[in-house]
């Protein structure tokens, strides 16, 4: 199948390069400095069972996205609206359209801009870039999906791939309890630059982490979200199974990056003014981590700067 994966960073970089690895003809948008070492080397697929440097395409641009019978968007949700655009000129018609981004709405905003049908997946892997072209895996890598015409294929495609994938009724609900464990652990991972095995150990973060699964929970409840499972047990199962992990967010406030945070704990912020929702512990993660942003790129601008 020929695949097309619109945002090559760590996750997207992991599940291009197990579906290359199996055979398909995969091809992944990057920035320049990943395509560059691609085009090169291959990718560099660094698991924990086997390293190997797999063929794969790599373009900067969208258009290689033309006669693609698969997309994976792979964007920060920060640039979900602008990968739509850029994407939509040349999206075949009979392309199968999945978001394996975090958040819980990336789905429905690429629906609407695009005007065609995006499946949501939500996406259990612990992945870095650790260099150009070359991503670390660091444990799981599973994906549940919703239901669809394609449903059925997408899970064949990826077990063969050695991507386990689950079909569930209730898609919109394994999206909010993955946003609750992105939540409980984007900020934090972030302010302290630790991973979650050393993190969920520190002094009453535990606390504050149950603090933030509650209002989680309180807004999912308002929201009419019947989110699945036992969140407290999953969120201590995810520094079990992925204790060497930095979050995302740790990643790009550590590369001085714009994060998602809008759309972890600030989304949930704004719901909850919205729908008279308490959600204080969120707010003050959700500032923090603004306020080191800004850090950032005050540091990065003064660097740029000439002097005077």
């Amino acid at each position: 199948m020929r695949i097309a994966v619109m945002g090559a960073g760590a996750v997207g970089c992991y599940y291009g390069g197990m579906l290359a690895r199996a055979g398909h003809e995969v091809t992944l948008i990057g920035r320049p400095v990943h395509v560059d070492a691609v085009r090169r080397d291959g990718l560099l697929l660094d698991t924990r069972d086997f390293q190997e440097r797999v063929p794969v395409r790599a373009s900067t641009s969208a258009e290689a996205v033309r006669g693609a019978q698969l997309v994976l968007c792979c964007v920060k949700s920060t640039d979900t609206a602008s990968a739509a655009v850029e994407l939509a000129p040349h999206l075949a018609t009979e392309a199968i359209v999945l978001s394996l981004q975090n958040g819980v709405d990336n789905a429905e905003r690429l629906q609407a801009l695009l005007g065609r049908e995006v499946g949501a997946a939500v996406v259990y892997v612990a992945t870095e870039m650790a260099g150009p072209g070359h991503v670390k895996h660091h444990g799981r890598g599973e994906l549940v999906i919703g239901p669809s015409d394609a449903s059925a294929r997408l899970v064949e495609l990826f077990a063969a791939a050695g991507v386990p994938v689950e079909v569930s009724d209730n898609v919109v609900g394994a999206l909010w309890a993955k946003l609750i464990l992105n939540c409980a652990y984007n900020a934090l991972s972030a302010i302290t630059q630790q991973p979650y095995g050393r993190l969920i150990v520190g002094d009453s973060v535990e606390d504050v982490m149950r603090d933030v699964v509650q209002e989680c929970l309180d807004l999912a409840w308002a929201e009419g979200i019947t989110v699945p499972g036992d969140s407290w047990e999953s969120v201590q199962r995810i520094a079990q199974t992925m204790p060497a992990q930095f979050s995302s967010t740790a990643q790009d406030l550590a590369r001085g990056k714009r994060s998602e945070i809008d759309h972890l704990n600030g989304f949930v912020l704004r719901r909850g003014k919205a729908l008279g929702v308490a959600t204080p512990v969120n707010r003050a993660l959700y500032a923090v981590v603004k306020l080191l942003e800004e850090r950032a790129a005050g540091d990065a601008g003064q660097t740029a700067s000439p002097a005077a």
